[in-house]
């Protein structure tokens, strides 16, 4: 009887599925995979909860709660969250969404800013007031002076606040999002603790100052979302990768476009991607492909990491104090992992291993941002919604298990919890404006970080004094930090600050003044610098930040900084870190550094001489920049869809991105057999490749390459263009793909839904 049963559901799901397909190419199910398909029946259902009754599917850390903050109708979509100081919550709703799996509509301007208060102080918000609305997919949200910064792709606005309307509004950055899909466009707009604002899958950064807003290159960092631990160093994530940060303050290097990636920046801070759901997950992108889903059917690493947070909060017990946590919204979860530093060096490993710090059975439970609330809270958005891959790259497989179990409807909820120690009612805090240099003291980030922009943002100049106090009292080490950038911030802060800064035994405090260095360095003041600078470049905690100030030095004094960079040339040659400040430095002299290091040592494992190399390397395929041009306008729609789909993991210049994917530049996959080409974007690549004679694997990049081919985006002409364009672009040099080409490998390998593996494709 049971096997009679397993036989009719199997039957069932696999007509479900559209795998009924003939031909040679056709996959042949594993067991793992029939198994599969029986246990998905056992979860066919996947029913709308109210917010409440969610709770209760939760699972979460003993001695901790979860309260119910907002719901629809007062919230719905909620993608990104920040507060003001008078303790509200502003809201990014991105309800244009993917409203079914084609994305039908999803271009409808009907995105929305809007304020949640909680006017009777109980810790539920009652009120809800539209700030702005008629938005198409917003996706970040800053406060800066009297006004926000609003993401609206590819514009990022600043819009004055004129009691609660939008007033009068400046266009920052027409190009802050152009290019790329909704799920790799820029976003996140933190305010860091050095008073620029930093993004995720951005390698820009914004600043007001005065009436002129600011924008300078920096590193390139991770994909949705992005935070900051007490030290001010960033960290966020990508899809597939649990926790990746930087060792350094964020303003330090970024500066050389021809450095792919500089080491301590963009490092795996936590290498184990393993997730531990409460329940089957069927639900998943390449949920049919064999170790994406264990035997259970729960999710066996991250595919959808996002939201990162380091709680500062100070409310939860101390063991929580500067953990990062993850939100896994495809796994209905939020990943613990406690960090440690060595020297300079962050790592840090999963808190639990097969149970996580908070998951949900409750399929359309969807954490997409992670923040710390003026109470000191971890408030959770929850998108609530039960399509979360963007149509981009949805697969058939997810297609049909969206239809099985109804996923596409509701359009209109959406959530906001946060976690409070069990038992305990914090109420919301209201900042106030004549205690803001006492608030640096307190024991909750988020209200430090919100007391140094407020003191920015009105220009309390005549606060100095009393945050000069606070830079020198040495008993309160993270206020230290805070009030050295607010001097910064109020254009304050003076180079015998920074003398004493040095003068410190605190090396975490120097290393934030090496950082503000350059905001008041000049040709005055330079002479006092050189020396302090000299001797602190001996300290090899210290030596990669020295390194990177260089070009400041050079501005006012050249020939002190040619001195110093010639130190630390001999002194640190093999250092990664040291080697990747300097090749930041020597943006358009790179051959001439070259010349001097292997003049002076011609050793050719040098770690500075071979990051030269590369660096060289780059100039070359720069020099391409008038045949991309000439490609734009003979293949238009190829052009589009490369900056849509395809520089987003494999980067603009076609060189590939840490973490992400191999390089596309005179790849032999792109200038080798077409068929094997157009299989891989048809139907994606999964394993190990070889590109250019290294081999190429998880970690280091996306074990997975998605395909388009299923996507109804793209047609076999819009496919052929795109794979010409890349056979063209940059050093490739191969021939032209057409439509006629895709349509017949994709009948060749009719009725496939995996991806390949390297070895099974054409030579």
């Amino acid at each position: 009887m049971q096997r009679n049963h397993y036989f009719l559901l199997s039957t069932l799901a696999i007509s479900l599925l559209g795998a009924c397909h003939q031909g040679k190419q056709q996959d042949k199910k594993s067991k793992h995979e029939e198994d599969s398909i029986a246990m998905r029946q056992q979860y066919a259902n996947s029913p709308v909860l109210d917010g409440k009754t969610a709770i209760n599917h939760m699972v979460f850390d003993k001695g901790l709660d979860v309260q119910l903050v907002a719901a629809e109708p007062l919230v719905v979509a909620p993608v990104a969250m920040t507060f003001d100081e008078a303790g509200r919550m502003w809201v990014v709703e991105m309800t244009g969404f993917m409203p079914d799996t084609t994305g039908t509509g999803e271009d409808k301007p009907d995105g929305k800013i809007v304020i949640l208060e909680d006017t009777n102080r109980d810790g539920v918000m009652d009120k809800r007031t539209v700030f702005l609305d008629s938005l198409v997919l917003p996706r970040a949200v800053c406060l800066v002076e009297n006004g926000v910064l609003v993401a609206t792709p590819p514009q990022l606005w600043f819009i004055e606040n004129d009691h609660d309307k939008p007033g009068k509004r400046t266009l920052v950055d027409d190009q802050y999002a152009a290019g790329g899909n909704v799920e790799h466009q820029p976003n996140g707009l933190l305010r860091a603790m050095d008073n620029w604002i930093y993004n995720a899958k951005s390698d820009k950064r914004y600043r007001k100052v005065g009436n002129k807003w600011l924008k300078e290159d920096t590193h390139f960092r991770g994909q949705w979302g992005i935070t900051q631990d007490d030290q001010g160093r960033l960290y966020y994530n990508n899809n597939s990768e649990n926790l990746l940060g930087d060792y350094f303050p964020p303003g330090l290097g970024g500066n050389n476009p021809l450095q792919q990636r500089a080491a301590g920046f963009d490092e795996k801070i936590v290498p184990d991607n393993r997730t531990y759901p409460l329940h089957p997950t069927p639900g998943v992108n390449r949920g049919y492909q064999k170790g994406t889903l264990d035997d259970s059917l729960r999710l066996v690493n991250f595919t959808a990491a996002c939201g990162p947070l380091i709680y500062r909060g100070g409310l939860l017990p101390a063991t929580y104090a500067g953990n990062a946590f993850v939100a896994e919204p495809s796994a209905n979860l939020i990943k613990r992992n406690i960090l440690s530093d060595s020297s300079f060096v962050a790592k840090g490993v999963q808190a639990y291993q097969g149970k996580e710090f908070l998951a949900s059975d409750d399929e359309r439970f969807r954490p997409v941002d992670l923040v710390t609330g003026p109470d000191g809270a971890i408030y959770i958005a929850d998108m609530y919604r039960g399509i979360l891959q963007h149509k981009t790259y949805l697969t058939e497989y997810l297609k049909n298990e969206i239809k099985m179990r109804k996923l596409t409807l509701p359009l209109n909820c959406g959530r906001i919890y946060r976690i409070i120690p069990a038992g305990s009612h914090p109420a919301n805090v209201v900042l106030p404006p004549d205690s803001l240099c006492n608030l640096l003291l307190s024991n909750n980030g988020a209200l430090r970080d919100k007391a140094q922009q407020l003191l920015i943002d009105h220009q309390e100049v005549s606060q100095a004094p009393r945050l000069r106090e606070l830079l020198k009292d040495s008993r309160h080490p993270i206020t230290q930090r805070h009030a050295l950038w607010t001097l910064e911030g109020l254009h304050q802060l003076s180079p015998e600050d920074l003398t004493f800064v040095w003068q410190q035994p605190d090396a975490s405090l120097k290393v934030q003044g090496l950082a503000a260095l350059p905001s008041v360095l000049n040709s005055g003041n330079v002479k006092a610098a050189v020396a302090p600078l000299d001797t602190l470049s001996d300290n090899s905690y210290l030596a990669p930040v020295v390194a990177y100030v260089l070009p400041a030095v050079s501005k006012a004094d050249k020939a002190a900084a040619t001195r110093l960079e010639d130190k630390m040339i001999k002194a640190y040659a093999p250092n990664r870190y040291v080697a990747a400040a300097l090749v930041n430095n020597a943006v358009n002299r790179e051959a001439a550094l070259l010349k001097q290091v292997t003049a002076w040592n011609p050793d050719t494992t040098l770690v500075l001489r071979k990051q030269l190399l590369a660096v060289l390397k780059n100039l070359d395929n720069k020099a391409n920049a008038k045949k991309m041009e000439a490609l734009r306008t003979s293949l238009p729609r190829g052009y589009k869809i490369f900056n849509t789909v395809c520089q987003t993991c494999h980067g603009k210049n076609g060189e590939g991105i840490a973490s992400m994917a191999p390089p596309l530049n005179e790849s032999n996959w792109v200038n080798g057999n077409k068929n094997a080409f157009i299989s891989i974007v048809l139907f994606g690549l999964t394993g190990p490749v070889e590109v250019h004679g290294k081999v190429y694997k998880a970690p280091e990049i996306n074990g997975d390459m998605p395909g388009i081919g299923a996507s109804d985006e793209f047609n076999d002409a819009d496919i052929a263009e795109v794979l010409t364009f890349l056979r063209s672009a940059w050093n490739n040099k191969a021939g032209k793909i057409t439509a006629a080409d895709v349509q017949q490998v994709r009948k060749q390998n009719q009725g496939r839904q995996k991806p390949f593996t390297a070895g099974e494709l054409p030579k």
